[in-house]
């Protein structure tokens, strides 16, 4: 009966979210930071919230209903401490393409049924699979998004006279380049000067985002200089006080299969977007979140978000980031960043209609670059071919047709590259003298393993989808001794995902003040893992070509640290 019990109970404990497993250490002290926290973020979610709704090409006030309500939501169910959900940029290109198809209700009918999928995502323990999407599929999109939405803002940032601002990328372009000499300067140089005050903000101080500057000192300046720029109360009428208004969402039947399309766009960004702020939020941390009940929380988040006629949301890395550098310890921060945004609704609703769309295009400009990740795309892109035309692949398709039509060619073009790989891997050759004689350099039967030193091994193919089997280390990080050596002699094949995950790896472990040696990659996972700029980021000297020189190169690594102790 106790082992039963036990079994239950271990059972429920993996599908708690973080909020109640946080509560039985809370203390007053871990409020304050969460409290300082929140309102820190909130106040910063709050010109993204518009600024993303508008680009969606929906009232501001949607996007700061969808920020108070799903970041309720998100932080009080979701399986990450620190974790700030509410609308975000990867999903503004999907929902302008959606409301121009189908409508508002169709976009709220789409938000409901992609909830739904992230739900059953998470209750089946599907939290994992989101993982087998290749790195390059992931950064080709990505990048893809940051470079539509920040097109869609430069009517905005120079104050351009467009009655109509089409969908399509190069339609979008082509009528911005026709309508160029009908610039705004007054709205150019409040955008230029807002840019500005964002980028130079955290060189002066990392206490206030400069986001927030940017808004305050935007809005102040066009309003006290009577600047003629474009307003949220010239263009929508200002943002209704009070709370947001509940109405169920039209249940259309005949809707429901053409939705499925983009609600499954909609529930996988939603999902790798999440997982992979988790993840950020995980290493700035040292937490481990729990991608199912992350999803479960993302999924009830956006089922409820349409009542209140809020947008898609997901996890936020920008947010989350902030939220943990402002102190935060748990997910009350969350909820007081949704409360902050529900108390500036109430009573604060009327100022936002003097804030300028040159401002928020500023925002946004900052936002789509940052989300592009571009230094890690540049990294990525140095590995291999195969990478670079995944990538290609999966960014073109993004730009210049849709979302779901990028992912699905990229995903078969990686699995090709998958299947590549693996052939290339299997070898015939003779057994000789000198294949014996080299081999025993490999051998670990006769080595003397120190106590500060850990061995893993990794057989098979170090491909995406078995990337993450590097988390066993991670896991035991804490208990790990100085130095810990990845054996490759077994892996069979490595490509940029697998790369990533050594490199990631290597970053955590430096942190904790320890070290990590490769050794004894084969000829074709050599080939990737001694090109310079993995090199760099590993350091050249500690890709060792067999164990016996790993163990000589840790011997090294202990004798310098003793050196520099003494």
């Amino acid at each position: 009966m106790d082992f039963a019990q036990h079994l239950t109970q271990h059972h429920w404990h993996n599908y708690l979210p973080k909020s109640v497993l946080c509560l039985k250490d809370y203390d007053r002290q871990t409020f304050y930071a969460d409290l300082a926290a929140g309102v820190t973020v909130g106040l910063v979610a709050l010109p993204l919230a518009m600024a993303f709704a508008i680009a969606s090409g929906l009232t501001p006030q949607a996007g700061i209903y969808c920020a108070v309500v799903t970041g309720f939501l998100i932080s009080l169910l979701g399986g990450s401490k620190v974790q700030i959900g509410g609308p975000t940029g990867a999903f503004v290109v999907v929902v302008a393409g959606i409301v121009a198809k189908h409508g508002i209700h169709g976009l709220f009918l789409c938000t409901m049924m992609a909830g739904v999928m992230l739900v059953i995502m998470g209750v089946t323990g599907m939290g994992k699979a989101v993982q087998f999407i290749p790195r390059p599929v992931v950064m080709g999109f990505t990048n893809g998004i940051a470079v539509l939405i920040a097109s869609t803002q430069l009517r905005d940032f120079f104050g351009l006279r467009l009655e109509h601002n089409p969908g399509e990328f190069f339609a979008r372009m082509k009528e911005l380049a026709a309508h160029a000499t009908t610039f705004s300067t007054p709205a150019t140089l409040l955008a230029v000067g807002s840019l500005a005050l964002i980028l130079l903000t955290p060189r002066v101080t990392k206490r206030i985002p400069g986001y927030i500057v940017a808004l305050g000192l935007g809005t102040a300046a066009a309003a006290l200089l009577h600047l003629p720029v474009e307003t949220i109360g010239t263009r929508f009428g200002g943002i209704p006080s009070g709370l947001p208004h509940l109405e169920v969402p039209e249940f259309h039947v005949a809707m429901v299969l053409p939705l499925i399309a983009p609600a499954l766009t909609v529930a996988m960004l939603g999902a790798i977007e999440s997982l992979m702020s988790a993840v950020v939020a995980d290493s700035m941390t040292g937490d481990r979140h729990n991608s199912n009940v992350e999803l479960i929380g993302q999924g009830v988040a956006n089922i409820v978000s349409p009542i209140f006629g809020g947008l898609p949301a997901t996890g936020a890395i920008a947010r989350t980031a902030t939220n943990i550098r402002s102190g935060a310890k748990t997910p009350m921060a969350g909820i007081i960043h949704s409360v902050t945004l529900l108390g500036i609704l109430l009573f604060a609703a009327p100022l936002a209609s003097y804030v300028p769309l040159a401002v928020l295009a500023a925002i946004l400009f900052v936002v789509s670059y940052n989300m592009g990740q571009w230094e890690e795309t540049w990294r990525l892109l140095r590995v291999n071919k195969s990478a670079v035309a995944v990538w290609l692949v999966t960014f073109g398709l993004t730009v210049m047709a849709d979302l779901t039509t990028a992912v699905e060619f990229g995903m078969v073009l990686a699995a090709l590259t998958f299947i590549r790989n693996v052939a290339e891997t299997t070898t015939v050759a003779p057994v000789t003298k000198d294949y014996i004689l080299t081999g025993r350099a490999h051998v670990l039967h006769d080595k003397h393993i120190p106590d500060y030193v850990e061995v893993f091994s990794v057989q098979g193919a170090l491909l995406f989808g078995a990337a993450q089997k590097l988390e066993v280390i991670l896991r035991a990080l804490p208990k790990l001794p100085k130095v810990i050596i990845l054996r490759l002699r077994g892996m069979s094949a490595i490509d940029s995902t697998g790369l990533g995950e050594i490199e990631h790896l290597a970053d955590r472990v430096r942190q904790s003040g320890r070290h990590l040696l490769l050794c004894g990659a084969k000829e074709h996972p050599a080939k990737l893992i001694h090109q310079k700029v993995f090199e760099e980021k590993i350091g050249p000297e500690n890709i060792c070509s067999n164990i016996q020189e790993a163990l000589d190169r840790a011997a090294e690594i202990v004798r310098e640290s003793e050196v520099g102790e003494a």
